[in-house]
């Protein structure tokens, strides 16, 4: 939050006083009409808010669009539930989990429209960007295991919408918040897109991962990927890349970037307080993976990755319909789709190593900091092939539903 002591006093300038209290949405440095709030890394890799004291007006409007100051209250309003499956064989390979982004991108940009989301530069950093062909959607493709960068994307985001042309802008709840706040009113012409959203990674953390694989793979590394389906289907996590010297995947159990996402080590303050993790959001559709689709559809249960959606509105329903050219959709109860899913709700659990896993960040190089914290042992080499042979023979979802019964015994 700006912290302030009662109320503002004239030239008191913006101060973050608890990093909990900042999502780091980037609404205020968008709305400035003075330019002088600028998104800055601190010490753990993460932007927050300064000032620039010569320039500041003391208009407040960077406090009228934070979306922790005002945090929107629920408003419960009928959902409906889908899930998707790109009918693009390529797409869905390129894809996370079942490809409903870019079927909705591809229909937007049918009506003339603009689409926004998390693209990984040429630096393999997350930035905001937008798009206005069809050919450019890859970018989109793929989730990104770190907080991407919003920039003016915001505001470019309002400039079209103000033209009149139908505007798709994706992101994390907090940067969906942070839209909805700038934005200060209402467009129809505006379809907002949220995913379900574990928490946000340190791009600092990242950037250090990645220095550590270029020692051994060189410069620079292409096709990185946080969620490859290409070695082992849609159920068990790889992260992967190219380079000139040869590719990498390993999976969760001994990758130690995902390793220490999973972890909730490395991931933003205001995460572990998330005030955006609800069921009625302010978004028109909610996305996420869908890992155990014969719950809900056996035409889509072939391992290719499946969407589970759920429309807030009647122009997220609307555009649900739309997309039936691009993507297989079945209608499903919410109350079902969103049954046992804890991550919609409930913000990630607190990593007590967090502060010292910061500080050694700058102390330790990558290989012995990863190392240190996330060694790859017996145990782990054991759990990535019991994972694998369970995968090769066709038992993993059993496997997996059998220790999902267990855990609720031992917990009953």
């Amino acid at each position: 939050m700006f912290g302030f002591a009662g109320r503002r006093k004239p030239n008191e300038m913006i101060e973050i006083k608890d990093k909990k209290d900042c999502c780091g949405c980037w609404a205020c440095e968008n709305v400035c009409p003075k330019q002088c709030i600028s998104m800055n890394e601190d010490n753990e890799g993460f932007r927050y808010p300064t000032v620039g004291k010569d320039k500041c007006i003391n208009c407040h409007l960077c406090e009228k669009v934070c979306p922790i100051i005002n945090v929107k209250p629920e408003v419960v309003r009928q959902q409906e539930g889908y899930v998707v499956q790109n009918k693009d064989s390529q797409v869905l390979s390129e894809s996370t989990s079942g490809g409903a982004f870019s079927a909705i991108a591809k229909y937007v940009l049918s009506q003339g429209g603009v689409v926004f989301g998390a693209a990984l530069d040429e630096n393999n950093e997350a930035r905001h960007i937008y798009v206005e062909n069809e050919s450019e959607l890859w970018r989109f493709r793929n989730s990104k295991y770190v907080q991407s960068l919003i920039g003016e994307t915001y505001s470019q985001a309002r400039k079209f919408l103000k033209e009149g042309r139908l505007v798709c802008f994706s992101g994390t709840p907090c940067q969906m918040e942070g839209l909805v706040h700038f934005l200060r009113r209402p467009y129809e012409n505006l379809i907002a897109v949220d995913v379900v959203c574990r928490a946000v990674p340190s791009p600092k953390v990242l950037r250090k991962y990645l220095e550590w694989k270029q020692q051994t793979y060189g410069k620079p590394l292409h096709h990185l990927k946080f969620r490859d389906k290409q070695f082992y289907g849609y159920k068990y996590s790889n992260i992967s890349f190219d380079s000139e010297k040869g590719s990498y995947h390993e999976g969760i159990d001994t990758d130690p970037w995902l390793r220490s996402f999973f972890s909730g080590i490395n991931v933003r303050p205001s995460c572990y307080t998330c005030k955006f993790k609800k069921r009625y959001r302010v978004t028109d559709i909610t996305m996420w993976d869908c890992f155990e689709p014969s719950k809900f559809s056996k035409k889509m249960d072939n391992d290719k990755g499946v969407t589970r959606i759920i429309a807030h509105s009647k122009k997220g329903a609307a555009v649900m319909k739309a997309i039936g050219n691009y993507a297989y959709t079945e209608e499903i109860d919410s109350d079902r789709l969103l049954d046992g899913v804890k991550e919609f709700v409930i913000p990630a659990d607190y990593n007590p190593k967090h502060d010292v896993f910061f500080k050694d960040l700058d102390t330790m190089s990558a290989r012995d900091l990863f190392n240190m914290y996330f060694p790859v042992t017996f145990k782990t080499k054991l759990e990535k092939h019991v994972r694998l042979t369970m995968l090769r023979l066709g038992l993993y979802k059993q496997l997996k539903a059998l220790a999902r019964m267990l855990v609720g015994q031992v917990k009953r």
